[in-house]
């Protein structure tokens, strides 16, 4: 059987190709209702399927958006992830995931690998990006949007919260219950000094502390983002002599490890150890007590993300004001810090 074509479908329905492409790709030039119900009607009649490679090799530019995060199994990531996923289809764009496990190597091969399949766009979740990933964007030309945090350094267009300012309003809700200081779980000692989202959490934590006359010093401790690591670092911390009245964790779940650990060691939360978190993924409403955090808009953020990704002037000139857009963070108050659950 023969492979039914455009000019096919132009034929049956009595107009153009140029006109049943705009039909089929929605635009650019507008369609007469009459005209595109013969078209869609041709297009059911005929079984026509569009072509996609074909037009990627026309157009240089597929139906699909490469999206790299450090590690999908990451409850904040997973939810980030699918929130791109869904704003993506509204727009009729299809989203290819690859982690990069944290390690630079991991996030060239997806650049080189997505790039390669001619993707509409990248978004990208780095903790720098690298030299060598900056080069390959540079390189291919590609249009990037970081999400969730950008460097000083990279001009990239991005989307971010605050992370400081979220971190601050949790530390400072903590110390208005009264606890006498707040420790922190922020990242290892790997994670960058610049440009990563616990970085800022943890320097939020240090500034809401200082305002507040208390000393950070020996305060901040080390543990991946992870829950199963952050257990195990929390046993040690609350096993211990110097165990800290409240802990703001720099993500949610490094606090459910810590909670986990806090009932392992049989302490009450929040009546032995107040907890908070960042990043307000859906888990945190379920944990035991459920977990007070930090939220951001993340529907919004990925739809952002997605327009800047796709639609033409992305890359414009400016300062680093007009080349971010930031979203606020907001407290969501729940019952480990102390508080009645609101």
């Amino acid at each position: 059987m023969a492979k039914v074509t455009r000019d096919d479908v132009a034929r049956l329905a009595g107009t153009s190709t140029a006109v049943v492409s705009y039909v089929i790709n929605n635009g650019p030039r507008p369609v007469a209702p009459a005209t595109r119900e013969r078209v869609l009607a041709a297009i059911k009649q005929l079984g026509y399927r569009p072509d996609r490679v074909a037009q990627a090799m026309a157009s240089r530019r597929t139906d699909l958006i490469g999206m790299i995060v450090p590690d999908a199994r990451q409850p904040f990531f997973a939810e980030m992830a699918h929130a791109v996923e869904r704003a993506a289809a509204d727009r009729g764009k299809m989203v290819l995931v690859g982690n990069s496990d944290y390690r630079d190597e991991r996030e060239v091969h997806y650049l080189r690998a997505f790039l390669g399949m001619r993707v509409a766009g990248l978004i990208l979740v780095s903790q720098g990006p690298s030299e060598r990933a900056a080069q390959e964007i540079e390189a291919w030309d590609a249009r990037v949007v970081l999400l969730h945090e950008r460097p000083e350094a990279i001009d990239d267009v991005a989307v971010v919260t605050d992370d400081i300012g979220g971190a601050q309003l949790a530390v400072r809700h903590l110390l208005e219950h009264g606890y006498p200081y707040v420790a922190c779980l922020g990242g290892v000692e790997e994670t960058p000094k610049i440009g990563d989202p616990v970085t800022d959490h943890a320097e939020g934590w240090r500034r809401a502390m200082l305002e507040a006359g208390h000393s950070v010093e020996g305060r901040l401790f080390r543990a991946p983002f992870n829950r199963y690591d952050a257990y195990q670092e929390a046993l040690r911390i609350l096993a211990g002599p110097d165990r800290p009245p409240a802990i703001f964790c720099s993500t949610d779940d490094q606090a459910i490890g810590v909670l986990r650990a806090a009932r392992e060691l049989r302490l009450d939360v929040p009546g032995d150890l107040a907890v908070a978190g960042f990043d307000d993924v859906k888990e945190a409403a379920l944990t035991d007590p459920p977990l007070t955090t930090v939220s951001s808009d993340r529907p919004a953020m990925a739809r952002a993300a997605v327009d800047l990704v796709l639609d033409d002037g992305l890359r414009v000139a400016g300062s680093r004001r007009e080349r971010v857009r930031q979203f606020p963070s907001a407290l969501v108050v729940r019952r480990s810090c102390g508080c009645a659950e609101r």
